[in-house]
């Protein structure tokens, strides 16, 4: 299960094939209007901190005012429904992600709309990578002690919903080590390390740099990471391939509008966009959230986008999460 592989891929392809142009915009603001930046998941998780940093960067260096909405549910769907929904005059974006842009296509039979057709994607910012956390009073430290464990008693793993990135991944995991833990699906990674803190969950899976001041404060053991390499910001977390799994998934993010956007405003929004993840004290945040930033066009960005539809579909399969 190689989708670091082709994630990469994906994304250095599109780099690759960037040529270089004059810019159409200077960044700056582009409305009189407050801004809102749509999140797809309950405040706390990575793409609600995301949001949020770019929102307080727009407004203070940009003059762009800028609010979090956050509207969780489904999958992301219901976020991804709204804003498509809304006027493409740039004042309603999504802080976009796999949920209901590249997993939600395969997930759903039918969905109320289309991930590439019904929107602009306007602005790649970077990905991240997820893993397994357990309950420092398991005693487990390792994979093959989690794998003994949940074989003799079923555990529980929390994920920020069903057919999410974690959810995924956790599929991911029982099958690759032949076991079968309790799925319990909240909305939002925040509502699931709340519990797990509460002791109400054996386990859960989530960003894991996310989640370094948990581990440092020995509130969470981070047993395996689903990157290709270790982190160098947890060093001491291994990956799930160095353990004898070739389990490697990452979770992007980006800012798309909805469809009919403007070009010369799909522009100013994009050239504004990097210019905030440009700042060396914002590479710095998203550094701590785990974050690798990639700068490309809004073109490469939409084509990225069909094309992990594709990446995702297999995973999704393979999980067994179709409805």
């Amino acid at each position: 299960m190689n989708y670091k592989a082709q994630f990469t891929g994906a994304v250095m392809a599109v780099a690759a094939a960037m040529t270089s142009t004059a810019v159409l915009a200077e960044p700056g603001a582009w409305s009189d209007e407050p801004v809102r930046i749509v999140v797809t998941f309950p405040p706390g998780g990575t793409s609600d901190l995301v949001a949020r940093l770019l929102a307080q960067q727009l407004d203070t260096g940009f003059g762009q005012k800028a609010v979090v909405d956050n509207r969780p549910g489904a999958a992301g769907t219901v976020a991804a429904d709204y804003v498509a929904q809304q006027p493409a005059d740039g004042t309603t974006l999504i802080l976009s992600n796999n949920a209901p842009f590249t997993i939600s296509p395969t997930r759903f039979k039918s969905l109320p709309y289309d991930p590439i057709e019904d929107f602009t994607h306007v602005a790649y910012i970077g990905a991240s990578a997820p893993g397994l956390f357990v309950q420092p009073s398991s005693g487990i430290t390792t994979l093959e002690a989690y794998v003994a464990q949940v074989k003799e008693t079923p555990m529980t793993y929390g994920s920020s919903g069903v057919g999410s990135i974690s959810h995924i991944l956790g599929e991911a995991v029982d099958a690759a080590l032949s076991v079968e833990s309790i799925h319990v699906p909240y909305q939002g990674s925040a509502p699931a390390i709340q519990d797990f803190r509460a002791g109400a969950l054996d386990s859960f899976y989530d960003m894991v740099v996310q989640n370094s001041d948990m581990i440092e404060d020995g509130e969470a053991v981070a047993l395996a990471i689903a990157s290709p390499e270790r982190n160098p910001q947890l060093p001491d977390v291994p990956t799930f391939r160095e353990q004898g799994y070739d389990i490697v998934i990452e979770n992007w993010v980006g800012l798309s509008a909805p469809a009919g956007l403007d070009p010369a405003l799909r522009e100013k929004i994009h050239e504004t966009v990097l210019a905030v993840f440009a700042k060396p004290e914002v590479q710095e945040k998203l550094t701590d959230l785990g974050i690798t930033h990639v700068a490309m066009s809004s073109e490469d960005y939409e084509a990225l986008v069909s094309e992990l539809i594709g990446v995702w579909a297999p995973l999704i399969e393979a999980a067994g999460i179709k409805e």
